[in-house]
């Protein structure tokens, strides 16, 4: 069993490692500010997500895995909102999508 869990931690720590990298490539790459803050979005939701969920499979059960709960929670409720209002704000100051 530790195996399996061992293989699923190093399979989700990956993926978010790879959507980390990729974020940031995008974030580099992109041509404007509204695909930039896309790319960081991603970064955040997907990348640490997985990378949360991985540690949680090392963790087991246990409070370490309710407090990266708890993280996983709040990463997924405020980055959205905070992407979404950043967004908004540059569009009502007048930043226009090239």
């Amino acid at each position: 069993m530790q195996l399996v869990l061992d293989i699923l931690s190093w399979i989700t720590l990956s993926l978010g490692s790879a959507f980390c990298v990729i974020g940031g490539l995008g974030m580099i790459r992109f041509p404007d500010f509204y695909t930039r803050s896309h790319a960081a979005g991603v970064t955040d939701s997907a990348g640490a997500g997985f990378i949360i969920v991985g540690l949680m499979f090392q963790a087991g059960i246990s409070l370490i895995t309710v407090k990266l709960l708890t993280v996983l929670v709040f990463l997924w409720l405020s980055s959205p909102a905070a992407t979404h209002a950043l967004g908004k704000a540059a569009f009502a100051g007048g930043v226009r999508a090239e």
